[in-house]
């Protein structure tokens, strides 16, 4: 009989950077799940979590900068409560993150809002899955946001290019094709 891996075995998870790396890791499993191409960044000093690129045929490979979050911390009722802060407790700077991944463990539930929905004015988010005010019903399971949007990274040089408008007019002559 084969063993089937528990899901929510992040809520048991003692500590809350444990619970955020479990978090990261099941949120890769799941976009790359659903044929998304995942990266994390190297080290601990990333200013997000996980890259999403999903390339579109035809065109230029796109790379999502998402920052995962969790909780399991319920408040009233059925209202659950996270604090989204970024490294020092600030928050989240513009161009530095475009979506935000939350997962609501006890219930398994995912949550993928675009950095402009929340901004540089949430820093503490509520959501009530099974309520009918809930603000962002909109971006419950909505993994196909990932799939839409993105930043196009590109690279040119021209031929002639010599690099003197930074300095560079000693290092051109080895840049340019011979």
């Amino acid at each position: 009989m084969r063993w089937k891996a528990d899901r929510l075995a992040g809520g048991k998870l003692p500590g809350c950077k444990e619970r955020g790396e479990w978090a990261e890791l099941y949120f890769m499993m799941q976009a790359a799940g659903l044929g998304m191409k995942v990266s994390r960044p190297f080290g601990a000093v990333g200013r997000y979590d996980v890259g999403v690129e999903n390339p579109t045929e035809g065109q230029q490979v796109r790379v999502l900068r998402v920052q995962v979050k969790s909780t399991i911390y319920k408040r009233r009722g059925e209202c659950y409560s996270l604090n989204v802060m970024g490294p020092k407790r600030k928050k989240y700077d513009p161009g530095t993150v475009d979506f935000f991944a939350i997962l609501l463990i006890p219930v398994d539930e995912w949550y993928i809002i675009p950095f402009e929905v929340m901004g540089r004015t949430n820093s503490s988010l509520h959501f009530s899955p099974e309520g009918v005010r809930q603000k962002y019903r909109r971006y419950r399971e909505a993994w196909d946001l990932l799939k839409e949007t993105g930043l196009t990274i590109q690279a040119c040089v021209d031929d002639g290019w010599v690099g003197e408008e930074w300095g560079m007019a000693d290092q051109g002559s080895s840049l340019r094709s011979e």
